[in-house]
């Protein structure tokens, strides 16, 4: 599967809320999404474009792999994503510390955590139900990202149809990095 996405830079997030929920968007409630990303012990994923994280939202986790971006225009790329089962040990659910611990043991290491209160909603455009973003991040501000997944063969046709929603609400300055590329740029790597 891969993952279609455009970010936006965002200076008035109520406004594009307002042109989203004109468009039929169907609204989550927020959630508080930590992001917490790793180096490889052998293989340096800024020069090869890949990024291993594990997310917390609440005492639900992910660990994600997403692979080099496939095209110069969008963030497409391909994504693998596992939901951590819950794991109760005594009366705790094991935290994202407890698998920050397992990765370092493997040789992995902590690179940066990305913070941010996310909304996130569906939006019905050209027969698909793209998944809008609305995000403030923690030291970096608002975005909103449009994203699709899609089959390999479909990848085209979901490029399209995320270009054409980011032109219909006014967004015309696509962010190729990521969040944590974006953090990282604004502050010195401490080794």
């Amino acid at each position: 599967m891969y993952e279609v996405e455009l970010k936006f830079r965002v200076d008035d997030p109520a406004d594009l809320e307002r042109r989203l929920v004109g468009l039929a968007a169907r609204f989550r409630e927020p959630v508080e999404q930590v992001d917490r990303y790793f180096a490889h012990p052998s293989r340096d994923f800024a020069r090869t474009d890949e990024a291993l994280r594990l997310r917390r939202v609440g005492d639900d986790l992910a660990v994600t792999w997403k692979g080099p971006r496939v095209d110069a225009a969008t963030k497409t790329r391909q994504e693998l994503e596992l939901a951590v089962a819950r794991v109760v040990e005594g009366a705790k659910v094991v935290t994202i510390d407890r698998w920050t611990s397992l990765l370092e043991a493997l040789g992995f290491r902590p690179v940066r955590e990305v913070s941010k209160r996310r909304r996130a909603a569906r939006v019905p455009w050209q027969g698909a139900d793209v998944e809008v973003a609305l995000d403030d991040v923690t030291g970096l501000g608002a975005f909103v990202e449009l994203e699709l997944v899609a089959l390999a063969g479909q990848v085209p046709q979901a490029r399209g149809c995320i270009e054409s929603l980011a032109l219909a609400l006014g967004c015309t300055q696509p962010e190729r990095r990521s969040y944590l590329e974006l953090l990282l740029a604004n502050t010195p790597v401490v080794r």
